[in-house]
């Protein structure tokens, strides 16, 4: 796990230890960050159920503004920390319930949603920052599920952008018009 491309690029970041934290590929963050390249820079972004903080990590790499990080595990904020550090990048990193602390965020600009699979917890976070209204006009979610998971439409302003699958992961944008 390396960061792609900008300030901190090639940095190695460390890997969680056993199956609790289930990192994005490099495969499929290079097709992610592909999708949204112009997207990035001067951005305010959210890394919802974090993990090891890359996807974040690589946004503030490619010159975003700003990086919260949340995460519910001890130890996904611990390496977090770590990883920011590895790569001399600064970022708020929230030991918190991540539905929780979409209730008061404040705006954002783009929002990684990569949580653990088998659960509800994307379409809930999905209605979440849809209801509370947490992104910016032109503002973008990117979310990560399993292949076969069917993620629902959006409901105006927010609209479906594109679903794309690699392997067994399937990425999906969504989009809030201005």
């Amino acid at each position: 796990m390396r960061v792609i491309t900008g300030t901190a690029r090639g940095r190695r970041l460390l890997e969680p230890e056993g199956m609790a934290i289930r990192p994005t590929t490099d495969m499929v963050k290079e097709a992610l960050f592909n999708i949204i390249q112009f997207d990035i820079e001067g951005r305010r972004v959210l890394d919802l159920f974090a993990g090891t903080g890359q996807l974040g990590i690589e946004a503030l790499s490619r010159g975003a503004a700003e990086a919260v990080f949340c995460d519910e595990s001890r130890s996904a904020v611990k390496l977090v920390r770590a990883n920011l550090e590895r790569c001399g990048l600064k970022g708020r990193v929230e030991l918190c319930d991540s539905l929780g602390y979409l209730k008061g965020a404040g705006k954002f600009d783009l929002v990684f949603l990569d949580p653990p699979y088998d659960t509800n917890l994307l379409e809930k976070a999905l209605e979440l920052i849809q209801n509370v209204d947490i992104l910016n006009d032109g503002g973008i979610i990117v979310c990560e599920s399993r292949r076969e998971k069917a993620l629902p439409e959006a409901v105006a302003p927010y609209r479906k952008d594109l679903s794309r699958r690699y392997g067994k992961v399937c990425l999906t944008v969504y989009r809030k018009d201005a």
